[in-house]
């Protein structure tokens, strides 16, 4: 049911998703709001609770009616953790105002694309769009590849994994936006999702040194291993940016269209290896 589900959610989320709506970012916020203390245990309890709600539910509706319900469930809660949503309309207001030349328009676009890492202060043009180019890299690592990873290695309980997952990252960037660094500092949030996406940057980087110019970004992920000490974000875009090196980086439009192009490819190739793991029985 795994790839049947993943299938259907990623169809759906091209088709229709183009907003807040389906976003679980955008339902939690409700919740965010009324937390006024900040700590790594509270933000392990807030997601343990999330998951245990999801795992009841799933409970609950195993076996009724021919599992149909189930299955309803099972894309529903894909929908709401997987997919940029409002995101990817940033990004194509984006690339509208960089092609009209409004700099004040596209730089805002840009703030909103940059939100968890942003842009370091005084950098050229060309660092200005390489920087882009990580953030795009990022938002679909954060949207696409490291929910799938969650929801596949789930396994029949994928969709609580996902949601734990999805949880963080909306908790990451509702802090991000709405608190202070200190504030999120205390919450430990980073700190928790350097963890859970260890695996998932590596399998992320792989594929891109495979898929990409990897000359250099092969050796530089066999000696991401053994990096204990990089951030994720830093280890993942590097990766990809040995991958993006033949690629423009000068131009407003083509600069970030290009980290967006190797972005898909990726999810592709993730699709692909979970339908032959499927087809050969190693997934469910």
């Amino acid at each position: 049911m795994t790839l049947f589900t993943m299938l259907l959610v990623l169809i759906s989320e091209r088709l229709f998703k183009l907003g807040e709506h389906w976003q679980l970012d955008h339902r939690l916020e409700v919740l965010f709001r009324r937390v006024k203390h900040y700590s790594v245990l509270r933000t392990l309890l807030m997601a343990v609770l999330a998951m245990l709600v999801t795992f009841l539910i799933l409970q609950v509706l195993e076996g009724l009616f021919f599992n149909v319900p189930l299955l309803v469930v099972w894309i529903l809660l894909g929908l709401l953790c997987i997919g940029a949503g409002k995101v990817r309309l940033h990004y194509h207001a984006y690339l509208k105002a960089a092609a009209r030349n409004d700099s004040h328009a596209h730089n805002a676009m840009a703030n909103e694309l940059t939100l968890i890492h942003g842009i370091p202060p005084g950098c050229d043009e060309r660092e200005y769009l390489r920087e882009l180019q990580n953030a795009l890299l990022w938002i679909n690592f954060r949207y696409y590849l490291a929910p799938l990873f969650w929801f596949i290695v789930g396994g029949i309980w994928g969709p609580v994994t996902l949601v734990g997952y999805g949880f963080l990252r909306a908790w990451q960037s509702w802090l991000a936006r709405y608190q202070t660094p200190n504030e999120r500092q205390q919450s430990g949030i980073d700190a928790i999702l350097h963890v859970l996406d260890w695996i998932p940057v590596r399998l992320a980087g792989v594929v891109y040194a495979l898929i990409g110019h990897g000359e250099k970004a092969l050796p530089a992920w066999f000696a991401s291993l053994t990096d204990r000490h990089s951030s994720q974000y830093h280890v993942l875009t590097r990766l990809a940016q040995f991958s993006l090196a033949r690629e423009p980086h000068m131009d407003k439009v083509a600069t970030p269209k290009a980290a967006v192009s190797m972005a898909k490819k990726t999810s592709f190739v993730m699709v692909v290896v979970v339908a032959l793991l499927t087809i050969y029985g190693t997934l469910m």
